[in-house]
């Protein structure tokens, strides 16, 4: 049997589809961290280096910035959704996620404002997808009778997200959670989903 060399022996297994999930969650988590940070405006590359992978793999995932925003925002939807579809949630937890959300990214904030303009190619635009999206996780978890109409919830979400502003993301919140009290609606505690 032929000894291995020092070079086989240190290089790393190919992990296919495994390493191409993990590539892809790591380059949509540094997207949505860069975009926080530095705006939609923020080089790619950024994003590249703060995932720990190459301009290659980033572009196999994400090819340009619209679909960097997409998998963002996609994400953001998802977590929304997933903390409504836990048992026992309340329309606080879930309004704590989304307004997570909304402190951690104007593109969230822009895409729950987006809505309605119409799509000039035909079809709904992606982003009322998603809003619509949003509005189902909340209204799926608000209680009858409560204060607000499904279709004030709606309203109290662009209410809210307007105040969203601020230089730092506690400022952002600070104000949020503010917001939420004006209005009456109580907020459960503002983090991710599954923190």
């Amino acid at each position: 049997m032929a000894e291995q060399t020092d070079r086989e022996r240190r290089r790393p297994a190919n992990e296919g589809p495994r390493a191409a999930a993990r590539n892809r969650a790591a380059v949509v988590a540094a997207a949505r961290e860069v975009f926080a940070e530095h705006g939609l405006e923020a080089p790619l590359s950024a994003i590249a280096r703060k995932a720990g992978v190459g301009q290659a793999v980033l572009y196999r995932h994400l090819p340009d910035r619209a679909a960097a925003v997409a998998a963002v925002l996609e994400e953001n939807v998802r977590e929304v959704e997933q903390a409504a579809e836990v048992e026992g949630a309340t329309l606080g937890d879930v309004l704590g996620v989304l307004t997570w959300h909304l402190a951690e990214s104007a593109a969230f904030i822009g895409l729950l404002h987006s809505v309605r303009a119409g799509n000039p190619r035909g079809g709904r635009p992606p982003a009322e997808a998603l809003s619509e999206r949003v509005q189902g996780a909340l209204r799926s978890r608000l209680p009858a009778g409560h204060r607000l109409s499904e279709r004030d919830l709606e309203l109290a979400v662009a209410m809210v997200s307007v105040t969203v502003t601020g230089p730092t993301r506690s400022e952002r919140e600070h104000r949020a959670r503010a917001a939420w009290r004006l209005l009456g609606v109580e907020v459960g505690p503002v983090r991710p989903f599954g923190s």
